[in-house]
């Protein structure tokens, strides 16, 4: 995600962190629970969830347009032993044009 800027002051960042060890878990973790097992077919209860969202993040570089913005999730989850990361874009996602970015290398997720 090196390729947001948020230089020009158009776009935000945010967290929110859930312990959910002993508690009662709030219908996010519940979702996040449920496409883990979705996904992978196991059985998985989380213990810790953190939702990171990148709100109306424009493109590198903003300085030439702001207008192009996308709004994106990273959800690291884990039960203790196992943990994952969700990758979440908005409808339609990512819609950077990677063929106007300054770099050629693009890839999309996490290495």
């Amino acid at each position: 995600w090196d390729n947001a800027d948020f230089s020009r002051g158009v776009g935000t960042t945010f967290y929110q962190e859930f312990s959910t060890l002993n508690t009662a878990k709030p219908p996010f973790v519940r979702d996040v629970e449920a496409k883990v097992r979705r996904y992978l077919r196991s059985s998985y209860s989380a213990v810790w969830t953190l939702k990171i969202t990148w709100e109306k993040a424009p493109v590198y570089a903003a300085r030439t347009d702001t207008r192009k913005t996308i709004t994106y999730q990273a959800v690291l989850t884990t039960d203790g032993f196992r943990s994952y990361v969700l990758m979440l874009y908005q409808d339609g996602g990512m819609q950077w044009d990677y063929t106007r970015l300054t770099s050629t290398n693009v890839l999309i997720g996490y290495t």
